[in-house]
């Protein structure tokens, strides 16, 4: 059972539909019907009445409300006393994005290093939506995600502060064939396969939006979705089908010829960007946030 399931279905009941929960929890309906279906799973019951409008609860959903807001007021409550106790040494805690956490991390923290010193660095990842819930419950310090055009972002909230830290673009690539040209490229005469993220991931959806429907009459074919970029690139490097990719992830396979850009696709831009909540956990990330601060002023003059 996940943590989320319980906030998604007290929403779902705060909120009385699931197009309204769904937006409340910014994740795609279909997203969101799949959660409350896991979790109903996981209890072994029913909780909601899909079949009636307005939707209403059965009796176990309606026994469940106030116990899943017991529960998720226990886990924090635990959560708060363990960090509290827990001080044998300081770390500063990030969650990004997969993807970034192979391509842009590593290099970016280690330009960093000289100004922190050896404080304890923890990351973990998670797919955005999962990564944006895990920073607004005061799970870690520091989001780094991908932001690009047209995202509405649950983060534009006044206690929440950001900094621009790199960029990228998602770039379409291929595999090339034996003269070097991609060996998946748009053709009128035949669909375009593609390797894809689920439309419901931060990626895939800003695909689907930003150059899936700027195609024209060009036909595609998704032929497989993969919520890991990784997994994308691996299935490119065999030559499956073309994808769109994050050009940090893919660089060394483009200079290295593995893959080639298809340059009559769109690559829209990505922004990077760190978040942190105010005020900060601890002294230690107040001054992280200070050097990196310090790093992008030096980078911009």
């Amino acid at each position: 059972m996940e943590t989320k399931w319980l906030h998604d279905f007290v929403v779902l009941v705060e909120q009385g539909n699931f197009s309204k929960a769904a937006e409340a929890r910014n994740v795609t309906q279909p997203a969101f019907s799949r959660r409350i279906r896991s979790l109903e799973n996981w209890l072994g019951v029913p909780l909601v009445n899909r079949h009636r409008y307005p939707m209403t609860l059965t009796k176990a959903g309606d026994a469940f409300v106030d116990q899943a807001r017991i529960l998720l007021s226990q886990i924090y409550g635990i959560k708060d006393q363990l960090r509290q106790t827990s001080n044998a040494y300081q770390s500063l805690r990030f969650i990004a994005q997969p993807s970034l956490a192979v391509s842009f991390f590593p290099a970016w923290l280690h330009g960093l290093r000289p100004r922190f010193g050896d404080c304890m660095v923890s990351l973990n990842t998670g797919h955005y939506h999962d990564a944006v819930e895990q920073f607004l419950a005061g799970s870690v310090d520091f989001l780094l995600c991908f932001c690009g055009p047209g995202t509405d972002s649950p983060l534009s909230r006044q206690e929440i502060e950001r900094i621009h830290v790199g960029q990228d673009r998602l770039v379409p690539v291929s595999m090339p064939d034996s003269e070097g040209r991609p060996r998946h490229a748009p053709n009128r005469d035949t669909p375009l396969k593609l390797l894809t993220y689920p439309k419901d991931a931060y990626l895939g959806e800003l695909i689907q939006r930003e150059c899936l429907n700027s195609l024209g009459e060009q036909n595609y074919q998704p032929v497989c979705e993969n919520a890991l970029g990784e997994g994308l690139k691996a299935q490119a490097l065999q030559g499956d089908g073309a994808a769109w990719l994050p050009a940090g992830l893919v660089q060394r396979e483009i200079e290295q010829g593995q893959l080639v850009i298809l340059p009559t696709l769109p690559a829209p831009v990505l922004d990077i960007t760190l978040y942190r909540m105010h005020p900060p956990r601890s002294e230690e990330a107040g001054q992280f946030w200070h050097y990196v601060l310090e790093q992008v002023s030096d980078t911009t003059g």
